[in-house]
């Protein structure tokens, strides 16, 4: 086979993957899931792990007090209490007597996890079976945990929601969009509809005595990520994880370049110890290779770079389309957002398969296959 050949079969067959992948989203997200019988009222925990102050914070931790649901609690869990989020907390159960909600300082120590660690107590003091665990900045809207208990079906270990990346303040927090909507989350909703579905730490569902008969929620201590450890620990019992029919969001506001790649290297290398076979093919979704690919397919000059461009217009147009029909941020510049989240992939994934020191949630720690080793505390950061 000729090196023309064989560039045309790799941008023609990449490119047919990523189609088929955006039609099977676009088909997924938003399809409504049947209330789950007799479930409807069955009373809710919901613990939120807090940690430092970042730009929504009062809109994002307060939208928690004003949920449609009749019967649930607020369990905010802090490892300090000299965190400067914890005079928002303590203000916000003040403004909303009839909410029961808590605020439990200190955490357990379990694993290398801060987050994980954040959560234990708010577990163990949780008065309901059924628990959400959401972290701080994910925005609930009023029917937050009736679309949570709606996607449990019979044969469910657990219920999630990816996180879709809203209110972009800057060029590169609309980069951050492009990862984590049109990428990400469509990645995630596609492999749940193929029976594959992964676990997401942003918002989960859990049943306590179902999790209860595998350790309970220190059990996710086996995996440096907790989302990690709940799918395997999930597909262990034969079941199965789902997502919500439309993820929740997650406001940005502005963002630096070096946050987005610090962000993306961490979920990047921890997806790569985790799941190093699913994570080695991701190097193809985006649409780099292929639109290199185009050009000597056409036999470069003008035909080349002409091929490269109806590359880049068949991936971001059909991109375009699932942002727009989920009302998820897209304007002029979504096509150069996209191109720079995928112009900056290819060196995230090389880094992911090397790297061992990341940052996560202000803690400074090195990632190994098993175990990982915490380093050092850092000051609050952005998660």
């Amino acid at each position: 086979m000729t090196g023309t050949g064989l560039a045309a079969i790799i941008c023609l067959a990449l490119t047919v993957i990523n189609l088929a992948s955006l039609a099977i989203a676009l088909r997924r997200l938003g399809r409504p899931d049947p209330a789950s019988a007799g479930l409807q009222d069955a009373p809710v925990t919901v613990v939120r792990p807090v940690c430092g102050l970042e730009t929504y914070s009062e809109e994002t931790l307060g939208s928690g007090f004003r949920l449609a649901y009749p019967h649930y609690e607020l369990i905010f869990c802090v490892a300090r209490a000299t965190d400067p989020i914890v005079p928002l907390v303590e203000r916000l159960i003040a403004m909303h007597p009839g909410v029961p909600a808590r605020l439990i300082v200190g955490d357990e120590r379990v694993s290398d996890n801060p987050k994980l660690n954040n959560c234990i107590r708010g577990w163990d003091e949780a008065r309901h079976d059924w628990i959400v665990l959401a972290d701080s900045n994910v925005l609930m809207p009023e029917d937050y945990i009736q679309r949570l208990r709606a996607a449990w079906r019979s044969d469910t270990g657990l219920v999630c929601s990816t996180p879709v990346g809203t209110r972009p303040g800057s060029f590169w927090a609309e980069v951050e969009c492009a990862f984590l909507n049109t990428l990400q989350a469509r990645w995630q909703y596609v492999g749940e509809a193929l029976g594959l579905g992964f676990a997401q730490g942003k918002s989960m569902l859990w049943y306590r005595p179902l999790l209860e008969t595998q350790g309970g929620i220190r059990a996710l201590a086996a995996e440096i990520a907790e989302d990690a450890a709940a799918t395997k620990l999930v597909r262990a019992m034969g079941r199965k994880v789902h997502l919500v029919a439309s993820p929740f969001a997650q406001p940005l506001g502005p963002r630096r370049g070096a946050e987005v790649w610090s962000r993306q290297l961490r979920w990047a290398r921890l997806r790569r110890v985790t799941f190093s076979l699913f994570f080695a093919p991701e190097i193809g979704t985006g649409a780099v290779i292929p639109m290199l690919a185009a050009y000597p397919a056409a036999g470069g000059g003008l035909a080349g770079l002409a091929a490269m461009l109806g590359t880049a217009a068949a991936w971001y147009g059909a991109e375009w389309r699932l942002a727009a029909r989920n009302g998820w941020p897209w304007s002029w510049r979504f096509p150069l957002a996209c191109l720079a989240r995928d112009l900056l992939f290819v060196p995230i994934w090389l880094a992911a398969w090397v790297a061992r020191d990341i940052v996560w949630r202000g803690n400074a720690m090195e990632i190994r296959t098993k175990p990982a080793r915490l380093v050092a505390d850092a000051p609050a950061a952005l998660p």
